[in-house]
């Protein structure tokens, strides 16, 4: 049998056990526990009120646990286990999630040793994933009893399972990345175009825009001109852009990527996996070579760096007053298409992450009531840059004797972890204050005492008020900790700024009194209640953000809240932060 020969005589299933191993291998796991693996453990342990949660990878013969809450020693300390106290094999070998509400009666399971050793009864995991879906691990949880797992449950540990899948791919292809840096470094001219290289395309996530960096650091460097391709999984061509060094030559570039067909050139990447030398006309009509000064052509594949799937191809041409491409070439060639394929690999699951997160983010915020007299508006937007959950938050909710009660807070950081704990401050503040007359701030005291009391690992600013309708307009009751000021827009059109002496923020030190403050709001008025995401900004003063939202206001009684909404945000800076905002019109 011919070397060539062995991939073609090798089974499916045995090929995809060792591109599976290979991804494994890349994550380098060792016998300690992982910061932010061990953080979604807690996050599901809390949300799903589990004993156990675990986050898993399973080599040949051992599952290792990267991520855990709730397991004895000595496995909490090594972090490893035999597969025969696995029940997560069975998910990476099904592929599926498994959710299993007795082990005991399962006959995959029931001989299991983790039923004797931990007492684990009852059973869910999830699959993990590579970027070209092989199962890694699991995201799983186990009771030690027997238990229906609610279909709640199961997506949430779906969405914080993509999560978890997302930060393995990311470091596959960092780790992936390091390798291919090294292997970059033995030529100095090439390391300086790839180390550029990188740095342009690790600032974006948009791929156009990344291929467009591309095209134009490599056209003049290492080639006249060059022609990008990309392609989706179904052979779709998605993207070809081109850049030449010359601008006089825009015009023919851009009718050149009008007319192009990309399909041959990237059939004949995938073909071989291999830079391809030839003279230009091979891959260009003739009226095109011509018209552009075209000599010599270079195309490598676009190929991403976990699967070694050609995702495209980068087509590189000399003009007749430039030399062919040789072998040095030919090796930085190669390479700048592998770090495209990163870029690509990265885009994607950046896209996904930020699909997952925004699901999550949005299930943790309320309905707002329908109250009579009473038109309520919210809105979240997580931070341009980041991981698109944070800890802003808005709520809304009747009282028992007809009083509103109005939430806005900002728990400290844009990531999972301040949206799980803004999560459980909400819920604190609704438990806290539901069904009881006490005033906004000796509620708030009690929250600061829950927060202690509970051990929540949260540092936050709020306004808590309470709205009553009177026969003359609404009385608001409010407390602040630590947060802007809450607006009022009057039926005149002019703006109050509640201004009061500044409070600690909730998760400190708790104090023995909060103050309350009143107010009165007449019909017709409007207020918002907002997070410092829309009115901070690095090189400007609070005062001038607050300033801001009161000449949006102003004047502007007539307009509804939801278009107040949309004049708010738009009139916004660029969001480093958060924004979380809270519209109550007052009929």
């Amino acid at each position: 049998m011919l070397r060539g020969d062995l991939a073609s005589e090798t089974p499916p299933s045995v090929l995809a056990d060792v591109a599976r191993l290979r991804s494994v291998a890349r994550l380098k796991l060792g016998s300690r526990a992982d910061p932010a693996f061990d953080r979604i453990a807690t996050i599901v342990e809390r949300l799903v009120d589990v004993p156990v949660a675990l986050v898993t990878v399973l080599t040949a013969d051992r599952q290792h646990l990267p991520g855990q809450v709730g397991l004895p020693e000595p496995i909490a300390g090594t972090r490893e286990m035999a597969l025969t106290h696995s029940f997560s094999r069975h998910v990476v070998e099904s592929g599926e999630p498994i959710i299993v509400p007795d082990v005991r009666e399962d006959a995959r399971m029931r001989d299991n040793l983790s039923i004797r050793d931990l007492g684990a009864i009852a059973f869910a995991g999830v699959p993990l994933t590579d970027s070209d879906g092989l199962v890694l691990g699991t995201l799983a949880v186990m009771d030690r009893e027997p238990r229906v797992w609610t279909r709640s449950e199961i997506v949430l540990l779906q969405e914080l399972g993509e999560v978890c899948s997302s930060e393995l791919r990311l470091r596959i292809a960092r780790e992936i990345a390091d390798e291919a840096r090294l292997a970059a470094e033995s030529a100095h001219g090439q390391l300086t175009l790839l180390g550029e290289l990188t740095d342009a395309l690790a600032t974006t996530m948009d791929i156009d825009e990344a291929m467009r960096r591309l095209g134009g650091m490599v056209a003049g460097r290492l080639a006249d001109w060059c022609l990008i391709m990309l392609a989706d999984q179904g052979g779709t061509i998605r993207h070809v852009s081109a850049a030449h060094r010359d601008p006089a030559q825009a015009d023919a570039v851009d009718r050149l990527v009008r007319s192009f067909d990309a399909k041959p050139l990237i059939r004949a990447v995938q073909r071989t996996s291999r830079p391809i030398r030839r003279e230009a006309r091979d891959h260009l009509a003739a009226g095109d070579a011509d018209r552009l000064g075209c000599e010599s052509s270079l195309v490598v594949p676009i190929t991403s760096p976990v699967t070694n799937r050609v995702q495209g191809a980068v087509l590189l041409v000399n003009g007749p007053d430039r030399p062919g491409f040789g072998l040095a070439e030919e090796s930085t060639a190669a390479e700048v298409g592998r770090r495209a394929g990163m870029a690509v690999d990265n885009s994607r699951v950046f896209d996904r992450q930020r699909h997952v997160a925004e699901v999550l983010q949005h299930s943790m915020l309320p309905e707002l009531p329908e109250v009579d007299g009473v038109d309520l508006h919210g809105r979240y937007l997580p931070a341009q840059d980041g991981a698109s959950v944070g800890g802003d938050w808005y709520d809304a909710f009747a009282q028992p004797d007809a009083t509103l009660m109005l939430a806005v807070g900002d728990v400290s950081g844009h990531d999972i972890e301040a949206a799980a704990t803004m999560g459980q401050v909400r819920n604190l503040v609704r438990g806290d204050a539901y069904g009881r007359d006490d005033a906004p701030g000796p509620l708030l005291d009690q929250l600061d005492r829950a927060l202690h009391g509970l051990h929540v690992p949260a540092a936050a600013t709020a306004v808590l008020a309470r709205l009553r309708r009177g026969d003359d307009g609404y009385s608001v009751a409010f407390a602040n900790a630590g947060h802007p000021p809450p607006v009022l827009l009057r039926p005149d059109g002019e703006v109050e700024i509640w201004w009061e002496s500044p409070e600690p923020l909730l998760g400190l030190l708790p104090r023995q009194q909060r103050t309350t403050h009143h107010r009165r709001a007449a019909p017709g008025s409007t207020l918002l209640l907002y997070t410092d995401g829309l009115v901070e900004h690095p090189a400007h003063l609070i005062d001038e953000g607050i300033d801001r939202i009161r000449s949006v206001l102003r004047g502007n009684a007539a307009l509804p809240p939801d278009e107040l909404c949309d004049r708010l945000i738009e009139a916004a800076p660029r969001r480093a932060d958060d924004i979380a905002l809270l519209v109550v019109g007052l009929h």
